[in-house]
């Protein structure tokens, strides 16, 4: 049987992210804020209140970094005080050109946006969890203003750690005093959140750029397709040619042998360089051991 056409328009809007829940986080925040006076069904927020929308891209790679991008909004009474650009879904949804096409209007429209990032060096020391931790710091502190509430995908919290790591006064511009952003996990964010779905693109534009940077390089692993994820042909050049310095040594990499002996290393290039200057911190690749 045909579905109505009601029927089909509602899951179309169900599949697309919505305002729904950072409204709700906003209201609550600014009630408990600004408690509404005389038993008055709700308090109007003394100022806008600003959530940042958290995802990150990366995570189950075999090589590469992992990213967070960070995306900030501003949520007043009405509602959202800029509207997103039409098209905005998690990255996943999106083809390459789409996602890419989106970058420049959501960077127009977001209170802040940043990235954060975290090195395969960095992942092998400290492990995902704790690499994912960093990076989000890292988002966040670059962000430059004073979230209210992080939304984040997922179900691991990996940024309370990195608020209490920065604590007041760090560089995301919070005055001494005030507290800590409150952290609120969804799974599915990225899918059905609008500040969420917008870093999603960041942080997937982002990083898949990188990869194809790192593709000229060693272009036997094929990353500027696979962007590190352990795709067949990946896998065989890992099994036939080893590990590289991008490669995350302490996964299961299925190498033929075990350890430093077999690892590739690209001459003039031991790691990422991480760049501390701009708005869009990112690893940059030393000139000399560009191709």
């Amino acid at each position: 049987m045909t579905a109505p056409a009601s029927s089909t328009a509602g899951r179309r809007r169900a599949s697309a992210p919505t305002w729904d829940t950072e409204i709700a986080l906003a209201l609550a925040h600014a009630d408990a804020a600004h408690p509404a006076p005389h038993g008055d069904a709700a308090a109007d927020p003394a100022r806008p209140v600003v959530i940042a929308g958290v995802d990150e891209v990366g995570r189950g790679a075999l090589a590469g970094p992992v990213v967070v991008g960070a995306f900030a909004v501003l949520i007043g009474a009405d509602g959202p005080e800029r509207a997103l650009p039409e098209g905005v879904r998690d990255s996943k949804a999106l083809t390459a050109r789409r996602r890419e096409a989106l970058v420049g209007p959501l960077r127009e429209v977001a209170h802040a946006h940043a990235l954060g990032w975290a090195s395969p060096e960095e992942i092998d020391a400290r492990g995902i969890l704790a690499a994912l931790s960093l990076a989000a710091g890292r988002a966040i502190a670059g962000l430059g203003v004073a979230a209210d509430i992080v939304l984040m995908d997922g179900d691991a919290d990996v940024i309370t750690p990195a608020l209490a790591a920065q604590g007041p006064g760090a560089a995301d511009g919070r005055e001494a005093g005030r507290p800590l952003p409150s952290v609120h996990l969804r799974v599915k964010a990225d899918r059905d959140c609008m500040s969420v779905a917008a870093a999603s693109v960041l942080a997937k534009v982002a990083r898949d750029a990188h990869m194809v940077e790192l593709d000229a390089l060693a272009p036997h692993y094929g990353w500027a397709g696979n962007k590190g994820y352990g795709s067949a042909a990946h896998r065989e050049a890992l099994r036939t040619r080893g590990a590289h310095a991008q490669h995350r040594r302490s996964w299961n990499l299925g190498l033929p042998v075990s350890g430093a002996a077999n690892v590739q290393e690209t001459p003039g290039v031991p790691g990422v360089l991480w760049s501390d200057a701009g708005e869009q911190p990112r690893p940059r690749i030393p000139k000399e051991a560009q191709p």
